[in-house]
């Protein structure tokens, strides 16, 4: 059986109190870092591969379907107000189309080329990387797509929660972060989710870094979005550039468009 299928480590789900469900949940999550720790070395090679590919034009591709497709679109949708990127180098593609976001589609993840066909819409070449996301690792819609690509020449990758899946067999570089059984049995958007969501922040923020989007610690490509982000960039620029002038900062800021700019054109001045 599915590790992702298994029965829960609890019972009588509901006879507990509020704060019985909460702790015991709670005592499961912990379990989701340990089992990504154990996925650092596959994880580190992927981007490794990722940016080398980024750097010769390539994009990055999430797959998926239900939770795994909708965490997939999360991450990329994140990536262009984060690091200033365009908003085709990370695509997050989710079986049964942006429908499929807010309410299932029915029977759309069942397709073995679906995902083919999803990714041919945006004309695929050989330096962009696919990754599958499919916490059973069984996902056809996800397992057909990698196929295809890794047969193309693409670099593949999957996030999954089961060891050995058939979806780990058919990629270069298959993450499996085997987090145990859910607290409600089957419910794979709980911990498997949560272990999903930890491994792409893990890829993309660590992909933006190493491809010279971050400076020191600080988001200096960011999108100045809303008064927070104009906010947060205008204080940037005064530690930076060492200005003590808040409103000045701020118009070197709107005035250029983005943190880097703005400091580098204020530098260039003296």
């Amino acid at each position: 059986m599915k590790v992702t299928e298994q029965s829960s480590n609890y019972t009588n789900l509901e006879n507990m109190s509020t704060r019985e469900l909460l702790v015991n949940i709670n005592r499961e999550d912990k379990n989701v870092p340990l089992a990504v720790e154990k996925c650092i070395p596959v994880i580190e090679q992927l981007v490794d591969g990722i940016v080398e590919r980024i750097e010769r034009g390539g994009r990055l591709f999430y797959l998926g379907a239900g939770t795994s497709g909708r965490l997939g679109i999360l991450d990329a949708s994140e990536i262009p107000p984060t690091f200033g990127a365009p908003y085709d180098l990370v695509i997050g593609l989710i079986a049964g189309g942006d429908s499929a976001i807010r309410k299932a589609v029915e029977a759309a993840e069942d397709s073995w080329d679906g995902g083919w066909k999803d990714l041919l819409e945006y004309d695929v070449c050989i330096d962009d990387v696919i990754v599958g996301i499919a916490a059973s690792g069984t996902t056809p819609y996800v397992i057909g797509a990698v196929k295809e690509a890794k047969s193309r020449g693409n670099l593949t990758a999957c996030v999954t929660c089961n060891p050995d899946s058939p979806l780990s067999k058919e990629v270069d570089f298959p993450i499996e972060a085997v987090v145990g059984p859910e607290f409600v049995t089957g419910s794979t958007r709980m911990k498997a989710g949560t272990a999903q969501k930890l491994v792409l922040n893990m890829i993309t923020t660590s992909t933006m870094i190493r491809l010279g989007r971050v400076k020191g610690n600080k988001m200096v490509d960011m999108q100045l979005t809303n008064k927070k982000l104009v906010d947060r960039g205008t204080k940037m620029i005064m530690e930076e550039a060492k200005i003590e002038d808040y409103d000045f900062a701020k118009e070197l800021l709107l005035t250029h468009g983005s943190v880097r700019k703005a400091v580098n054109f204020h530098l260039s001045q003296k």
